[in-house]
């Protein structure tokens, strides 16, 4: 009986043994992917630190264009340490859009052999479509939203003939970026709402006919989020909030024709 146990116990000691195997290969290789992302990072700043005036001047050009070519507009700085610290935030910012095609290399490589082909193919694209739609929309936020949204903020300087004081805008450095990475992130993170419906429809979880029922729902939605996203001025919420509503009809439109090319597969098989 002792014999029967032990034999029992070790059978057991073994299946434990082999299901901890699997476990920690996933951890090993989890590590060493996300050491490589940590390199990756560490290596792009460095590079984007080198460039890091260059960048901001990239950074800064919206702003030059509202004060106009005339107005001679500047950025200062109340705190010794800004500049230094601003440049370090720029460095970052660059760092992780230059690292990001590893990042997303090294996670689909993770999460790949786990998927069966028909999911490869159905995940694949929405990983493609996920720095092309953020970039658009930090495009549209940069080469159109944040020069006009500039542009009106400007409108409110003043000699002082009306108030008796004169009114000159002198944004501070730090204040500057961080406004500009937050219009940048809100557009492009907005824009990726194609991706997220399309990845719910797949998941069985919302359907076209529900999209469509709630359009009304959605267009009071995408205000909202424009009014949190973005500053509160009526312009850039509006800038924002318009192409969303578009980005819900063009997924609702995906949507239906992958429906129409699901249901050809199935009628074929």
């Amino acid at each position: 009986m002792n014999e029967h146990n032990s034999i029992r116990d070790e059978a057991g000691r073994d299946e434990i043994d082999e299901s901890r195997a699997p476990l920690m290969d996933h951890l090993i290789e989890l590590r060493t992917r996300l050491l490589w992302c940590v390199g990756a990072l560490i290596i792009a700043f460095g590079i984007a630190y080198t460039q890091a005036q260059r960048i901001f001047g990239f950074l800064v050009q919206p702003l030059v264009s509202a004060f106009g070519p005339e107005a001679g507009g500047k950025l200062i700085y109340t705190k010794l340490y800004e500049a230094f610290f601003v440049e370090i935030k720029v460095a970052a910012f660059a760092a992780f859009l230059l690292a990001f095609p590893v990042i997303a290399n090294q996670l689909w490589a993770f999460v790949a052999p786990g998927l069966y082909k028909s999911e490869k193919r159905a995940f694949l694209p929405f990983l493609i479509a996920t720095p092309v739609l953020f970039t658009m929309g930090a495009a549209l936020a940069y080469f159109v939203v944040m020069p006009t949204a500039f542009t009106f903020f400007l409108t409110f300087q003043s000699t002082g003939a009306t108030t008796g004081i004169a009114q000159e805008a002198l944004p501070s450095m730090d204040e500057y970026l961080s406004l500009v990475m937050h219009f940048i992130i809100a557009f492009g993170v907005a824009f990726l709402l194609p991706v997220l419906l399309l990845l719910l429809e797949r998941a069985g979880i919302v359907s076209r006919a529900q999209l469509i029922a709630g359009r009304r729902y959605a267009i009071v939605g995408a205000f909202i989020i424009a009014a949190v996203l973005t500053p509160p001025d009526i312009l850039s919420q509006c800038m924002l909030a318009i192409p969303l509503i578009l980005l819900y009809e063009v997924s609702i439109a995906i949507i239906w024709f992958t429906e129409r090319k699901r249901a050809k597969a199935e009628a074929a098989g």
